[in-house]
């Protein structure tokens, strides 16, 4: 598998002049821009820039909307719902995020319910954002809409990837823990379909029962160059860790998808966009008269874990947080790795666009 190793700065141009070509204002495409090659530094390719055609289809299509800000429709001062109202994940979520911070650093706790947003992409940035501002964050998040996994012991499709996210500011030590509740994230189907890292084992389920890692269960027919559709595929993606996963994604439903009132998986109406709901929890060690001794605290465990002797003596035992680190370091010095059908579809919606692509 050829890879192309594009650096940060130039593939974060390109992806910041492909939205402003597609009619967003520059400091929305600036922040989808730094948000996806984030997320592609932090390790998570399935919510990187492999999105990119698909945010613009979107966008082209009325599914998600351009300059949006983030209503606040029931505020209780310590919790706030707030409707995203269609407009780019990474634009509505940062306003609902920023409200839960600023409340938390004043009064010691905070939560937020967004419905409505567009595909707000990687959640451990949230969480990250929180860390920054001294705060534990735990995020909780669907996808109405969508219907992409199979619950334990069905083959029919009934959650999305439904992620959980839970953020922890030790000194030194920031804590990230960020996964979807599905086997894998719809995402790195996405990467595998565009030639990048094959699926694990059992990944995926056909609707015999037969267990797949091709993402042609997901997709059905597609072109290596073009869009991907799961509405195409006949199979689905499984939850991980059999009935715990599956568990974990139907609390995501029932608190980011039905306590925001933005609405669940499914069953699917036919509207043909699809909105993240995320409900975020804010929480001030400060304020709950403890810091010293959480950080004191939390640093010896974490300390104690990390000396844990490892089955691989070439792979340590790492914390919640480390992989992405040592990932965004690597790749903020020799460059962002893009399979060669990921790069050839972004290149073609930026020459679609008329966006110059780097040399």
């Amino acid at each position: 598998m050829h890879m192309h190793h594009i650096p940060v700065d130039a593939l974060t141009t390109l992806v910041r002049d492909v939205f402003v070509a597609a009619g967003c204002d520059a400091a929305e495409s600036n922040r989808i821009a730094v948000h996806l090659v984030g997320a592609n530094l932090a390790g998570h390719d399935s919510h990187g820039v492999v999105r990119v055609p698909r945010y613009v289809e979107w966008l082209e299509a009325g599914y998600v909307v351009k300059g949006q800000t983030a209503e606040i429709v029931t505020d209780g001062g310590s919790f706030a719902v707030l409707d995203g109202k269609w407009g780019f994940g990474q634009t509505v979520a940062p306003q609902a995020v920023a409200l839960g911070i600023a409340r938390a650093r004043q009064d010691g706790v905070c939560i937020t319910a967004l419905r409505n947003a567009g595909h707000i992409g990687r959640v451990g940035d949230y969480a990250e954002q929180a860390i920054a501002a001294g705060l534990i964050s735990i995020h909780f998040v669907n996808v109405a809409g969508s219907v992409l996994v199979a619950p334990f012991g069905g083959v029919e499709r009934r959650f999305s990837t439904n992620p959980v996210a839970i953020g922890v500011p030790l000194p030194g030590k920031p804590l990230v823990l960020d996964f979807a509740t599905s086997l894998v994230a719809e995402g790195k189907v996405l990467v595998a379909s565009s030639g990048g890292k094959k699926l694990p084992e059992g990944a995926l389920i056909e609707p015999d029962g037969r267990l797949s890692t091709d993402p042609h269960t997901l997709y059905g027919p597609y072109d290596a160059v073009g869009p991907r559709n799961p509405a195409n595929g006949q199979g689905a993606i499984r939850a991980f860790g059999e009935h715990k996963g599956s568990g974990l994604a139907f609390m995501c439903e029932m608190l980011a998808g039905c306590l925001t009132a933005g609405g669940t998986s499914g069953p699917v109406s036919g509207r043909g966009r699809i909105a993240n709901g995320m409900l975020s929890v804010f929480l001030s060690p400060k304020h709950f008269g403890t810091q010293a001794e959480f950080e004191r605290i939390g640093l010896a465990y974490a300390d104690w874990i990390s000396a844990c002797r490892p089955a691989d003596p070439a792979a340590p035992v790492l914390l919640p947080g480390e992989p992405e680190q040592q990932r965004r370091a690597d790749r903020t010095a020799n460059g962002v790795p893009l399979p060669d059908e990921t790069w050839s579809n972004i290149l073609a919606t930026a020459t679609r666009l008329g966006v110059r692509s780097p040399a």
